[in-house]
């Protein structure tokens, strides 16, 4: 059960990930956006991954509890794209005389 709610928070997560990303492509400005925010969350998708690989039960049943790593990275990857998108917004931010 306790796997079942933690791939339902990392799917809830991610759900709102894609979201989050194209609204900062479309947007083109840090405005409103925390950096501190991202790095945190984006440290924490680290640690998450770190935690599954450094548990011995998950990585002995991990043939049958592979989905749970995927659902972590993926998230990772999206929180990844955000910060990338965040140094893209900055630069037109500085280009603009917004900052």
């Amino acid at each position: 059960m306790a796997e079942i709610l933690e791939i339902i928070m990392v799917v809830s997560f991610g759900a709102s990930w894609p979201f989050n990303v194209v609204k900062s492509y479309k947007a083109r400005t840090t405005k409103g956006k925390s950096l501190l925010f991202l790095c945190l969350i984006f440290f924490g998708y680290i640690a998450g991954i770190a935690s599954k690989f450094a548990n011995a039960e998950y990585m002995a049943n991990f043939a049958s509890k592979w989905y749970v790593l995927v659902f972590y990275i993926l998230n990772f990857i999206m929180v990844g794209a955000d910060l990338l998108l965040y140094v893209r917004n900055r630069a037109i931010d500085k280009k603009e005389g917004r900052l």
